[in-house]
């Protein structure tokens, strides 16, 4: 028997390292991520923001505009994708840079214990330490925000971190390996970066925004659906039967069934600097509060815990499935 499992696994092999590699960077990234100074998708961004300072000009055609952002983003993605990729190629253990690259692109996914402080911060009525925890992973101005508008930011975070974090990484790694998870997440990064509802970058990051919601489409419903199931029937309906289509698509569609699923309301209005923008509201209950902030958390903790147990459980049926067959 043992002979026999040790050929039925060596077969397959790569799947179960891979689905190991997936593990380990999915669980190390939730505990014990790096500071935000030392994240390189957060170097990204700042190379990406002063990019735009140089080429992104209002007052240009939103053609010059379009063409601008277009180059930008392949000035940014070519060169660092394929860089990592080749050093992945020429690595004697491959599986070890996956499992670092991974762990670099689920940073976000720690985003959890974030929303757990904003609750606290909130419950003691200290708008500033909620809105200065809030900030750096939002790129609207978080100055003004109050206590709704400081959950309301927090619950939309929470709720679409995952797309970009553990399902992608899932997704795209099954598809495509590294090389595909690092330029999705790339893309992603930059999408963040040059946010098309900011008037600034309504035509300078059109394209970078249109490739990001094609490619994690997939990713945002399956992700959502995970949530759904959590909510019953209505909130199932809504997955796929969305009263909101607005930009960001997938973001609010995502936003949408967690609205429904918690009965509150979310968007509004937001603010980049000085200026306002209105933004739809997508309304199925009260205002939300602190409790509901805890409610999503924990909405996010067992969908985060259904894929982590897809990770496991998947690679098991199928060498379940492989002996019985042999």
């Amino acid at each position: 028997m043992v002979p026999e499992f040790t050929k039925i696994f060596s077969q397959d092999s790569q799947l179960y390292t891979g689905a190991l590699v997936l593990l380990v960077s999915t669980l190390l990234a939730r505990i014990a991520p790096l500071p935000r100074n030392l994240q390189p998708l957060e170097w990204l961004s700042q190379v990406a923001k002063n990019l735009s300072a140089k080429v992104n000009r209002a007052n240009r055609a939103p053609s010059q505009q379009l063409i601008a952002g277009t180059l930008a983003m392949l000035l940014l993605i070519i060169p660092f994708g394929a860089m990592i990729s080749l050093l992945i190629e020429l690595a004697e253990f491959p599986w070890f840079f996956e499992t670092i690259v991974i762990y670099l692109c689920l940073q976000d996914d720690h985003f959890r214990y974030i929303a757990n402080e904003v609750i606290i911060a909130i419950k003691r009525d200290n708008k500033l330490r909620a809105r200065s925890l809030l900030a750096p992973w939002l790129t609207r101005n978080t100055v003004s925000l109050s206590n709704v508008g400081l959950c309301k930011a927090a619950i939309e975070r929470l709720s679409t971190t995952s797309i970009y974090g553990t399902v992608s990484a899932i997704v795209f790694f099954i598809i495509g390996g590294v090389p595909l998870l690092i330029i999705a997440r790339m893309i992603k990064q930059l999408e963040s970066c040059w946010p098309v509802y900011n008037p600034h970058y309504r035509y300078f990051g059109m394209p970078v925004y249109v490739l990001s919601t094609l490619m994690h489409y997939i990713p945002a419903k399956l992700w959502s659906l995970t949530l759904a199931i959590q909510g019953g029937p209505k909130t199932l309906i809504r997955l796929f039967v969305p009263k909101i289509t607005a930009t960001p698509l997938n973001e609010y569609q995502t936003c949408e069934v967690v609205a429904c699923a918690l009965a509150v309301e979310l968007g509004g209005p937001v603010k980049f600097k000085e200026e306002r923008v209105d933004m739809p509201k997508v309304s199925y209950g009260k205002l939300p509060d602190e409790n509901d902030l805890l409610r999503a958390v924990k909405l996010n903790s067992v969908a985060f815990s259904l894929w982590a147990l897809a990770i496991v459980i998947l690679p098991s049926i199928w060498g379940l499935l492989r002996v019985m067959q042999g």
